[in-house]
């Protein structure tokens, strides 16, 4: 593995290049095609589909952060690899998410696995006989790893890498408080008022008043869907808390200088110095990097592409020998 060398050591920089760096990438091989999926009978989320020129190796599912989209800089450069790495990529919108604001009955929240989970089912029912992965980023991450602890021995998820990830909703919801992520939140929050203000089910009067993340998880995510406040919502949504269920190969990495994530919480986790007992978790540490913006010195520029992509291809090559030697052994 390519280790990180990054191109500029300030964290912010790094956050704020690593998502308007131009990616200039050329999907002209690879068509977008654009899919209502419908989870329940009320809800429809978007998923935007390619398909690499050759035999799929495997799909994978990439799943946006708060507030993204499949247009995110990191959703368009990791699918391009994936395309090129033989790959399937589905870029996956959360409830409301891409235009959809009137599709669905509620808002989405960081651990609103449903509509991921039904994706999955409906995609393996297709029946294309490859592996299925996932890729979260930021609080992507979290609702794919949350996912991956509440399926536990699952044959739908051959794998899951997560990027940025904020594993602990409320340290990272505190974080952003800080002065020096001011600037984060208000575009955090903007960008969240516009859209909950777009489903029409909430005054703009009401959303206003709510001036941070906190506030509008505590006034409006958490209400919408039962919890008593955003201390509750953080608190039994965050992944941290479903890491020991996971029984699928999983990758987190995660820069020390994360601009929104303590990390601490991966250290409290156990995982800081791979010592979580669950041996079906990786973490791997960059001492810079920002939020999402593992931008590299050297060429291939996005390093974190490069190290998701070789993770799903080492899952499927040693699952592949595994197989093979049970076959061996059987054939004795």
């Amino acid at each position: 593995m390519r280790p990180f060398e990054p191109l500029f050591q300030n964290p912010h920089v790094l956050t704020i290049l690593g998502n308007f760096w131009p990616r200039g990438h050329d999907f002209t091989p690879y068509p977008l095609q654009n899919r209502l999926i419908r989870t329940e009978d009320d809800t429809q989320v978007l998923v935007q589909t390619q398909r690499p020129k050759c035999q799929p190796v495997g799909e994978v599912v990439l799943v946006h952060g708060l507030e993204g989209d499949g247009n995110s800089g990191y959703i368009c450069s990791m699918a391009y690899d994936a395309l090129n790495a033989g790959f399937i990529a589905h870029r996956f919108h959360m409830r409301t998410c891409g235009g959809t604001e009137n599709l669905c009955k509620t808002l989405y929240h960081g651990g609103l696995t449903h509509d991921l989970r039904s994706f999955l089912e409906q995609t393996r029912a297709e029946g294309r006989g490859v592996p299925l992965f996932l890729i979260g980023f930021s609080l992507g991450g979290n609702l794919s790893l949350k996912l991956a602890g509440e399926l536990g021995e699952t044959d739908l998820i051959a794998g899951v890498c997560a990027v940025s990830t904020p594993i602990d909703l409320g340290a990272g919801a505190k974080r952003l408080r800080d002065r020096e992520n001011r600037i984060y939140e208000q575009r955090f929050v903007d960008r969240m008022r516009k859209r909950v203000l777009a489903t029409g089910r909430f005054s703009a009067t009401k959303l206003n008043a709510c001036k941070t993340l906190y506030e509008l998880d505590d006034r409006i995510t958490a209400p919408s869907f039962g919890f008593q406040g955003a201390e509750h919502y953080y608190t039994t949504q965050s992944s941290i808390g479903f890491l020991d269920g996971i029984r699928v190969p999983t990758l987190l990495v995660q820069a020390k200088d994360d601009t929104f994530i303590p990390f601490e919480m991966y250290e409290r986790a156990g995982l800081a110095t791979n010592g979580h007992p669950n041996k079906h978790l990786r973490l791997i540490v960059t001492e810079h990097g920002g939020h999402l913006g593992f931008l590299s010195k050297r060429s291939p520029r996005f390093w974190i592409d490069e190290i998701a992509i070789g993770f799903l291809q080492q899952v499927i090559s040693e699952a592949k020998a595994d197989s093979a030697a049970a076959g061996s052994s059987n054939a004795r």
